[in-house]
């Protein structure tokens, strides 16, 4: 018999999933993990009710989230990722042969042995890689001690609610700010603006209380219902944005990636928003 598992993330909309085989459920110490099959998406997983990736799509947000950052810095060679247990991020970021260190930062030590056993490919040996550093902490209080900068920060998070709350408060991106390189950049999930407003509000007022230059730029992902998803960009050094299009260019051939989403191309028009997410921006901006 099918069961089928719905999405409650949105209060008035659902979407849901036919799962042919369960593989996990069980709540952890900090939440509510299930990972199951379905015939179009491949392997799901989902935590407290949401979707967080699949292993069909889970590629478009993994390559923008990590790419875009890495390549818009130019220099980077140590990221720090905050959450992204399931080690997507990780698999992309360690694509870049330039980057020497990797720490990631992890809350639910259940979500990285689970994805490691049930859903292998997302990761890709990544943990294994000797420039990976996996920390099983609270990413709040490790940005508070960490002694080391960064040149690249990766908020990996679930929306702002249970144990991500933290991750989207001024303070946080604060910390955050205090431990990037000079130019540094830092990227954060930023939720689904035609259906989250409030959490886009949120994003911007917080980045800007902290960052010269803040923005987003908008993926889209199947999984991720509502139209585009965006993902917050904040630095102190705007060139590290969208660089010239010939550097660009000349840095993403220099890094050897192949890519099924990301190019320079999508890199720049991706930071090209369409008008009501300027709207939001612009009202978040005047205190509204």
């Amino acid at each position: 018999m099918t069961e089928w598992f719905s999405e409650t993330l949105h209060p008035h909309w659902r979407q849901g999933f036919a799962a042919n085989k369960v593989l996990f459920r069980e709540k952890t110490e900090h939440q509510d993990l299930v990972i199951f099959e379905n015939d179009t998406f491949g392997r799901v997983m989902m935590l407290d009710g949401v979707t967080q990736l699949t292993e069909r799509d889970e590629f478009i947000y993994h390559e923008m989230i990590a790419h875009v950052p890495i390549l818009g810095h130019g220099l980077a060679r140590r990221v720090l990722i905050i959450g992204g247990g399931d080690g997507g991020t990780l698999r992309e970021v360690l694509r870049h042969p330039s980057i020497e260190h990797c720490t990631m930062v992890e809350i639910d030590g259940a979500v990285v042995e689970m994805a490691k056993e049930h859903m292998p490919s997302v990761s890709a040996g990544a943990f294994d890689d000797p420039r990976c550093n996996l920390v099983i902490a609270d990413g709040i209080e490790f940005v508070k001690a960490v002694e080391k900068p960064f040149d690249v920060i990766i908020i990996d998070s679930t929306d702002p609610f249970g144990p991500a709350e933290g991750l989207f408060t001024a303070e946080f991106y604060g910390h955050c700010e205090k431990i990037l390189t000079p130019g540094g950049v830092l990227v954060v999930q930023a939720g689904v603006p035609f259906l989250q407003p409030s959490e886009l509000s949120h994003i911007q007022r917080t980045l800007a209380a902290n960052f010269r230059e803040t923005t987003f730029y908008a993926i889209t992902v199947p999984t991720y219902v509502g139209g585009m998803m965006t993902l917050g960009w904040a630095s102190n050094d705007p060139t590290r944005k969208v660089p010239e299009p010939a550097t660009l260019e000349k840095r993403f051939r220099d890094s050897g990636l192949t890519c099924r989403y990301y190019s320079p191309g999508v890199h720049a028009g991706a930071f090209a928003l369409p008008g009501f997410i300027q709207d939001i921006r612009q009202t978040a901006s005047l205190g509204a």
